[in-house]
């Protein structure tokens, strides 16, 4: 086992680093999402092709 661990060493602490920096990344999403942010363009016209997902009320 310590084997292992010694000659992965490097692959396991990448793999760390990576899923902490996805866990982050969805902890921020959740915490704007529960403050009412969100993401899109946010210019509020009609014609915009992301105003249905854009969560501005007209």
């Amino acid at each position: 086992m310590l084997g292992f661990l010694t000659e992965n060493l490097g692959t396991i602490i990448v793999g760390l680093v990576v899923a902490g920096v996805v866990a982050a990344i969805i902890i921020k999403l959740v915490r704007d999402k529960r403050k009412g942010k969100h993401i899109g363009c946010d210019c509020g016209c009609a014609g915009c092709p992301s105003s249905t997902s854009c969560g501005t009320k007209q």
